[in-house]
């Protein structure tokens, strides 16, 4: 499959220098990826300047350059160069070209918001597939086609990618499709040119500061996807300032708008809710009519993520009965208060979720704590390289623990003991109540070893990943199978003599366990 230059820019505000009957087999954004007959596009990024590898492109076989200035290269006689005001938004318009805007023909759900993006994805594509859908998702956990599960590198691929991915679904003949959409993807024109059924938003706090540094403009990336560069039927919690000025935005703009949230004037709110170990029994009140029905995911956030993904339904035309029905079936997203099976556990509750924000920490902290008959004991870090402003809220919020155990999470290339210093900044008003363990594994360890029947343990901030970033390595981790692992040892025959051991580790107060290491 190819496009002729003409083809591929149209609709986009260019200037062809060279021969626009050109066919271009690809599309490239990195030149070590360029293969022969390929545009290459010259982004201009934070560290790089793709401008700077328009040779190398040349070199491996690209035919077209598309930049947002003249360059002049050896050996380029036979290149044709497209000249445009922005490589990335123009990146975006032509990969959806190249494979003829296959977001056009599907219900495409667009989900964001800081926390409940994952869960609300994976209701609606549960939600659709009983409606008898053909689904589609794209997301942190992976991307699901049809029956297909594949894993991701982004929340929200880049443009060619993402339309690639799109093209893909449709010629599996996928119906619905529910995407997570990023700030970051929305900031950098990754989602450009898509076609969006329903855009919905959840909420907005702390997180990605280091990118967009004041809340105001991470607010207005996340926005953007409710403004008349996205038009489509919208979902809009309303339980906080933020979603309250998007339903404002859309209303102004007349759109099709449901809101959700625990206020009672949203359109979707509850009007009673009984919380389980196991379950929630729900209450809605949908536009005056009342659906009562069970659904097997727990706490208060995931009723949010409930309501968002019945107004989602409502928006793509499914039977609220249909909803209900889908929703009492409802699957266990991975990594999202996720419990851990192991065959002994000794009465103690081991759940895993992804939480690596203040906000989504407290929630989930509260969450378990209500379901908890004994002590709550919490095991979390902060990622390195990211929002260092968050770190000590974080520290803050999971004092709300019983117990919190401070361990390394992804520290990426800073050092793990400066990431929870920062973080230990803010639980000065803890103080004997938490403890250091910069070893991960060693801290589930440690909470288990402290854990009576009848307790909980929330181990945070990685939830579905199956690996931890130490510098430049990737090392196999899954909080899920090690938390598994620790039960049985705590637990299993041999249980005594393990938990004796683990007795020593890591001591009551803060200083940091140094055994091993």
């Amino acid at each position: 499959m190819g496009k002729t230059c003409a083809e591929l820019f149209a609709g986009i505000d260019c200037t062809i220098i060279g021969n626009a009957d050109d066919e271009v087999g690809g599309i490239a954004y990195r030149s070590d990826r360029v293969q022969p007959g390929d545009a290459f596009f010259c982004i201009v990024g934070f560290t790089a300047d793709g401008h700077s590898f328009a040779q190398d492109a040349i070199d491996r076989g690209a035919k077209v350059l598309v930049v947002e200035r003249k360059v002049y290269l050896a050996d380029a006689t036979d290149v044709t160069e497209v000249v445009v005001k922005d490589t990335r938004k123009a990146m975006a318009v032509a990969a959806a070209n190249f494979y003829d805007h296959p977001s056009a023909g599907i219900a495409l759900v667009g989900v964001t918001g800081t926390n409940g993006k994952t869960t609300t994805t994976y209701l609606v594509e549960h939600i659709a597939r009983v409606a008898g859908k053909r689904t589609g998702v794209v997301g942190t956990v992976g991307i699901c086609i049809g029956d297909v599960r594949e894993k991701s590198e982004h929340t929200t691929p880049e443009s060619p990618d993402l339309q690639r991915l799109f093209a893909r679904m449709r010629d599996a003949h996928c119906d619905t499709v529910a995407m997570e959409v990023s700030s970051h993807a929305l900031d950098l024109e990754r989602t450009w040119g898509t076609r969006f059924a329903v855009t919905a938003f959840s909420n907005l706090t702390q997180d990605h500061l280091d990118y967009h540094h004041t809340f105001e403009a991470y607010f207005e990336a996340k926005a953007r996807l409710f403004s008349k560069d996205y038009p489509a039927k919208r979902v809009i919690c309303i339980d906080d300032k933020w979603g309250k000025e998007l339903l404002r935005r859309c209303s102004v703009a007349e759109d099709s708008v449901v809101t959700t949230g625990f206020d009672p004037s949203a359109q979707i709110h509850p009007a009673d809710v009984a919380y389980a170990p196991t379950h929630t029994s729900l209450a809605l009140d949908v536009r005056g009519s009342r659906y009562a029905f069970d659904y097997p995911l727990v706490g208060r956030f995931n009723v949010e993520n409930v309501m968002c993904a019945f107004g989602i339904g409502l928006q793509l035309g499914i039977p609220p009965e249909v909803i209900v029905e889908a929703l009492e079936e409802a699957p266990q997203i991975p990594g999202r208060l996720e419990r851990v099976s192991a065959v002994c556990d000794g009465g103690v509750s081991v759940f895993v979720d992804y939480a690596h924000t203040p906000d989504a920490l407290e929630k989930a902290l509260s969450s378990i704590m209500a379901l908890t008959p004994g002590r709550t004991i919490c095991v979390f870090g902060c990622g390195g390289d990211r929002d260092a402003s968050k770190r000590p809220i974080m520290g803050k919020a999971a004092l709300a623990a019983d117990r919190a155990i401070v361990t390394s999470d992804n520290p990426r290339t800073e050092d793990p003991r400066a990431i929870i210093e920062d973080v230990v900044s803010g639980m000065g008003a803890g103080a004997g109540r938490f403890e250091v363990e910069p070893d991960r594994r060693r801290a589930i360890a440690r909470a288990v070893a402290l854990a009576c029947p009848g307790d909980s343990v929330l181990i945070a901030g990685k939830g579905h990943e199956d690996y931890q970033l130490v510098g430049d390595r990737v090392l196999s981790f899954d909080d899920r199978v090690v938390a598994a692992e620790e039960l049985e040892r705590a637990f299993g025959s041999d249980a005594a003599g393990v938990r004796a051991g683990f007795d020593g580790l890591a001591g009551d107060g803060e200083k940091p366990a140094e055994e091993g290491r």
